[in-house]
């Protein structure tokens, strides 16, 4: 199991190297007009390279208690993964359609862990929308929690990683052979922060895609909105 983890890890670390190798040697070629783009591609790459070993790196640490639970705005952190993926959607000719209706402003996680994987579910969605289709941000009371929930228009899920899901995380990071841009190991991430923080990830199947969600304990406290 440990040799899979592994190859799994070094795969999924390994492809915004190539890529940005791929992008560094093409720069010599690069008319002007395009040089400019190809210098946003390296650096938008290696953010979203940095921001997955960050992620690990707190993995790590999950055991040592450092992360504080607090009343967090979902909402407000939402904003925030948007404001920061706007470029990259924008790039990639793809758009982010944004649903706020939950009544219970506040929820109980930690700030840092909630962007992770609010920030893994909008970027896995940005493989799986095109200039016909919208990726769908929601944010809503469900059963006396608040879900955050992004819904892509990629290929089925597979059945063996969806039903891992309905149970509340994954065992290891897995590779999703229907989803090739899809990024198994953030979903893996994305878990283990949920569990963490006393939430639940789950997926639903569509017909025509994936929602991806995190749903939070409410927090008791007033809310200040």
């Amino acid at each position: 199991m440990e040799s899979e983890v592994n190859a799994i890890l070094a795969h999924e670390l390994k492809s915004p190297l190539v890529l940005m190798r791929q992008l560094a040697l093409s720069l010599e070629l690069e008319d002007p007009a395009r040089l400019e783009r190809t210098k946003d591609q390296l650096v938008s790459v290696s953010e979203r390279a940095l921001r997955q070993v960050n992620d690990l790196t707190k993995i790590a640490r999950l055991e040592d208690a450092l992360f504080e639970l607090e009343p967090v705005s979902p909402r407000a952190l939402c904003d925030e993964v948007t404001r920061e993926l706007r470029y990259l959607f924008r790039f990639n000719h793809r758009d982010l359609e944004i649903h706020y209706t939950n009544k219970s402003r506040l929820a109980i996680a930690n700030r840092d862990l909630l962007y992770s994987v609010i920030y893994n579910f909008c970027l896995n969605a940005m493989h799986y929308s095109d200039s016909e289709t919208k990726s769908l941000l929601t944010v809503k009371d469900h059963a006396g929690r608040i879900r955050v929930d992004v819904r892509d228009f990629g290929p089925a899920l597979p059945m063996d990683v969806w039903r891992e899901l309905k149970r509340g995380w994954l065992e290891k990071p897995t590779s999703i052979a229907m989803r090739p841009g899809s990024s198994g190991l953030g979903l893996y991430i994305a878990t283990k922060f949920a569990k963490y923080m006393n939430a639940h990830v789950g997926a639903v199947r569509h017909r025509d895609g994936t929602s991806f969600y995190v749903e939070l304990p409410v927090s008791t406290q007033a809310s200040l909105f």
